[in-house]
């Protein structure tokens, strides 16, 4: 066999790992399915639930409290995570599967003779729980009077330790390498070196000038490597993967937040002076020009937050939509059109993950640069 034809068969097997990851995911069957679903009917003596293409989708773009890792006997194999809760009695930590369903369908615990319940993935406390409306329940993320303080480790946050990790292994190995070979690197610092000279030359020299990207290239380094490798992490949809830390707008808002803050701290006198006093603009404006230049401050970091949120969130909206096809259908007739798109689909993703990795670097470059830039007074 070829070296072509084996790099073929490679990508093949990784872009058609959804498929596997799909099959292992658990669907809840008693969620309430669209209009667009078949009723369920009768197979036998069981009842043959509808598939539930939403619910599958969510739980999959979704945090979690548990790695679902497969299906055995009709029982899911699970990796749970741990609950660290600050409560009113102090710490409490105790492990994801304590919580079980009650009479009422609530996961619940009872953990030192408190009660918890868990509704989409956020902690309350049982007895205020239970005074909260449907309203109140739905959008229970802003009901902080019932909740404890949540540190526990989810998928996302397990991802996102396993990347610091990764990335610190990664460029421990590479100054390493340069230690003992500082003329020609091998290995994967070989690999890396051009990626690094590429951050620097292309996104941080022409964006924020000669004289001062290099006290940036720390930070830019580090956002453009770490969305890089949880775009891929994202991709593999088997344990200890297939979280979804850059589809989650809360992780892409401390991102933007950090740019905001790196930006607004660097920003001179030439860039508060054209925010509050434009050049070329008459006095008379100044009412409204001002806002309108606060106002972009904000849209900048917001801009990050909704590009990279939207790019990885739909791309796995996709590939789980075309897989959905097959037993939407109910016919592996549709399985070979199906295989085919997601494979196509996967591919790009791969292109988008390095490609999203990109754009926020060098957003980020382009939002200092126009902070720090020195601006000649005629």
């Amino acid at each position: 066999m070829s070296k072509k034809s084996l790099q073929f068969l490679l990508a093949a097997f990784v872009a058609c790992l959804p498929l596997v990851g799909f099959a292992n995911t658990q669907v809840d069957s008693t969620v309430v399915t669209t209009e667009a679903v078949a009723e369920p009917h009768v197979d036998g003596a069981h009842v043959k639930e509808p598939f539930n293409v939403s619910e599958l989708i969510n739980s999959h773009i979704a945090d979690s409290h548990d790695f679902h890792v497969a299906d055995w006997n009709g029982h899911p194999i699970s990796f749970a995570l741990p609950i660290i809760l600050w409560t009113n009695s102090g710490l409490e930590i105790f492990s994801s599967e304590q919580f079980h369903h009650d009479n009422t369908g609530e996961h619940v615990v009872s953990v030192n003779g408190q009660e918890f319940v868990r509704n989409n993935e956020i902690i309350f406390y049982k007895d205020k729980y239970d005074t909260l409306t449907a309203e109140q329940k739905k959008d229970g993320a802003f009901e902080f009077d019932a909740r404890p303080l949540n540190f526990s480790i989810t998928k996302n946050v397990f991802s996102m330790f396993m990347s610091a990790i990764l990335m610190f292994f990664l460029f421990f190995a590479v100054a390493r390498s340069y230690k003992k070979n500082p003329n020609a690197p091998k290995g994967i610092a070989g690999f890396l070196e051009p990626l690094i000279t590429f951050v620097r030359d292309d996104i941080a020299r022409p964006n924020i000038g000669e004289k001062q990207y290099a006290k940036y290239m720390p930070y830019l380094l580090t956002i453009f490597f770490f969305i890089w490798i949880n775009n891929l992490i994202g991709l593999i949809p088997f344990f200890p993967f297939s979280s979804n830390l850059t589809g989650n707008i809360y992780f892409t808002f401390v991102l933007a937040f950090i740019t905001f803050i790196v930006t607004t701290l660097s920003g001179n006198k030439d860039y508060w002076g054209h925010i509050f006093n434009t050049p070329g603009v008459p006095v008379w404006l100044a009412p409204i020009m001002i806002p309108v230049e606060v106002i972009g401050m904000l849209t900048k970091p917001f801009a990050l937050m909704i590009r990279l949120f939207a790019n990885i969130t739909a791309g796995h909206i996709i590939i789980l939509s075309l897989i959905s096809l097959i037993f939407i259908f109910e016919t592996v007739a549709v399985s070979p059109i199906s295989g085919a798109f997601v494979l196509f689909m996967s591919v790009l993703e791969m292109l988008v993950a390095a490609l999203q990795a990109y754009v926020f670097t060098l957003l980020s470059a382009l939002f200092i640069g126009q902070a720090v830039a020195e601006h000649d007074h005629h």
